[in-house]
């Protein structure tokens, strides 16, 4: 805790408002008294007999006031709005201080902008930091905390008191950084934006942040599928990442959980080798960056595929299996293939004959004969 030690002079109230400007309450009255007493030097740049030593104490007073401000902050101009500025509920009569419009009035600035110092301290006041309003006299000094802790009650934009503001505000506590901050940027998105454009880090950032909030905001899940359903470069990109993940996960499931899908689409129990090999790649996709996974992904996916058809060939009973799982899913696939044919109106067939077509069905149904004829052969055999 910090005393301010040289408080300023009351304004003159006959010297009417001062111009606007946008520094700090009343600092312009200093530069203005300044101004008006500081000693010029000659035309050599020399000092006259005691204008250096007075020029010195503009210094040395400079170097006090500047103290105070870095050990105090914004608590010092703070402290002026709670001393001067009457609370909420007393009139004129009753307290020589002055109301919000009046006292920017005098400082040159809003009343809104006032409001907002006299805020910050009335929360500070509530957390026992500073000394309410009603206990403080116009002119009175007080203990002040230290700058760093002003910027945890001063919010310098109204937005901050809406609805959204307040989610932002608080979305900023849980980051750990100053909601200031992020309600600059929230105001701004036209800068945000560029920043996005112009720096990668800062896109990378706004990347996490969507997919952060995507996972409890169906509408923007939406309007990103839409998105990226609707540019070509995107699509293209979704699905050559969905294929390496898939990929990925691939490998994944034979090191993790030891079991391996075969070509043919048994699942069966990975040799030791295979699980090595898997693990193997997959430590080094685990160490990559995302956008230099993809790459490794189909070189690992390459690797372990071929030594799954290796394992296959190699066990004479899973090569049977493999062959006979292959064969009913063929089946399986020109079966429901050939019933989607549209057969029940034979009457339209002259309207979409080809010579074409019966010439594939005879063959399809030499095929099927000749395999009709190697089946029954085998099981008479068998």
């Amino acid at each position: 805790m910090t005393a301010v030690i040289a408080p300023s002079a009351p304004a003159d109230p006959s010297a009417g408002p001062a111009p606007a400007t946008d520094a700090p309450l009343d600092v312009r009255d200093d530069v203005q008294e300044t101004a008006q007493t500081a000693p010029e030097a000659g035309q050599d740049g020399a000092y006259e007999a005691g204008a250096y030593e007075a020029a010195r104490e503009l210094v040395a007073r400079d170097a006090r006031e500047f103290g105070v401000y870095a050990r105090t902050g914004g608590w010092t101009f703070g402290l002026k709005v709670a001393r001067s500025v009457r609370p909420g509920g007393q009139s004129a009569a009753e307290t020589p201080k002055a109301s919000a419009k009046e006292f920017g009035e005098l400082a040159g600035c809003s009343a809104e902008r006032v409001m907002r110092f006299y805020k910050a301290w009335d929360r500070a006041a509530d957390d026992g930091l500073v000394p309410h309003f009603e206990e403080l006299a116009p002119g009175q000094e007080v203990e002040l905390p230290d700058a760093d802790v002003w910027l945890t009650y001063y919010v310098p934009r109204s937005s901050a008191s809406s609805e959204r503001g307040t989610a932002i505000m608080a979305a900023a506590e849980a980051e750990g950084i100053r909601p200031t901050k992020a309600l600059e940027v929230a105001e701004n998105p036209t800068a945000l934006r560029a920043a996005i454009l112009a720096d990668p880090s800062t896109a990378q950032a706004a990347r996490h942040a969507l997919l952060d909030r995507i996972k409890e905001d169906p509408v923007l899940q939406v309007d990103l599928a839409r998105d990226i359903a609707r540019t070509d470069d995107l699509k293209k990109a979704v699905a050559g990442e969905a294929r390496a993940a898939d990929r990925i996960e691939y490998v994944r499931k034979i090191a993790e959980e030891g079991q391996v899908r075969t070509p043919a689409g048994q699942t069966i129990d990975a040799p030791a080798e295979l699980r090595e090999e898997a693990e193997r790649h997959l430590s080094l996709i685990d160490e990559l960056e995302p956008e230099e996974a993809g790459e490794w992904a189909s070189e690992a996916y390459d690797t372990v595929k071929t030594l799954v058809a290796e394992t296959v060939e190699a066990d004479p009973e899973l090569r049977v299996q493999e062959r006979r799982t292959k064969f009913y899913s063929s089946l399986q696939k020109a079966t429901k293939v050939f019933e989607e044919l549209t057969l029940d109106d034979a009457a339209d067939f002259g309207d979409i004959y080809e010579d074409d077509m019966v010439q594939r069905l005879e063959e399809l149904q030499e095929a099927i004969g000749t395999c009709l004829t190697a089946l029954r052969k085998a099981s008479q055999t068998g």
